[in-house]
């Protein structure tokens, strides 16, 4: 159950996200319909309700596109959406391996960059199907390299709620709020997880 749960989180805040990147009407349209076959498709093929696993031959398919929401808090024109994007597509072919390499070269070339922590974070997520001890590390060094940015943690408390990890990830997005400021761009982003999330276990509302 906790498969499906964080299937239908990811959707939702990938609509969000791209909501706040300001696609409208068909594009939106269009966008919601390619992530809800997609969703489907991983319901059928991935059984989102069975506990994880270590990814084999299913890498590619247990990928979760962040890309939206990263550029809800980032922008899309960065100094790291290159690498960024080599690892993505690595990742969607099933390299998972090589996807956390390309970030691994990225960080000690570029060890203050805290997109590129963030992303090797979710990199080592997804190809763990897990939180693991480096990509906490990961994430905890995108929050010393830029202090109290929102992005860090938001991905850290998406990480965890792929892992199992309801109640952290719902902490760390209400402190994310109780400092964020009202005109925030990113806040209705981090409002729609926190509602995702804040249903009775295995009901996430949207």
């Amino acid at each position: 159950m906790i498969g499906f749960i964080v299937l239908v989180l990811l959707i939702a805040l990938s609509l969000g996200a791209l909501w706040l990147l300001r696609v409208r009407g068909a594009a939106l349209t269009a966008s919601a319909a390619a992530l809800l076959l997609g969703g489907a498709g991983y319901a059928l093929q991935g059984s989102p309700g069975l506990p994880g696993a270590p990814a084999q031959n299913s890498e590619a398919r247990d990928v979760f596109p962040l890309t939206q929401a990263r550029h809800a808090f980032f922008g899309e024109f960065t100094f790291a959406e290159p690498w960024l994007r080599i690892s993505e597509a690595l990742a969607r072919d099933g390299k998972g391996e090589d996807a956390v390499g390309v970030l691994q070269n990225a960080v000690k070339r570029y060890p203050g960059d805290p997109q590129l922590w963030i992303g090797l974070g979710n990199a080592l997520v997804d190809h763990a199907q897990g939180m693991t001890p480096a990509a906490e590390l990961a994430y905890r060094r995108a929050e010393a390299a830029a202090p109290g940015h929102p992005a860090a943690p938001f991905f850290y408390g998406l990480a965890l709620a792929r892992s199992g990890d309801r109640d952290g990830a719902l902490k760390l997005w209400k402190d994310i709020l109780a400092k964020a400021p009202p005109n925030a761009s990113w806040r209705p982003l981090v409002e729609q997880g926190v509602a995702a999330l804040s249903g009775p276990a295995g009901h996430p509302n949207l």
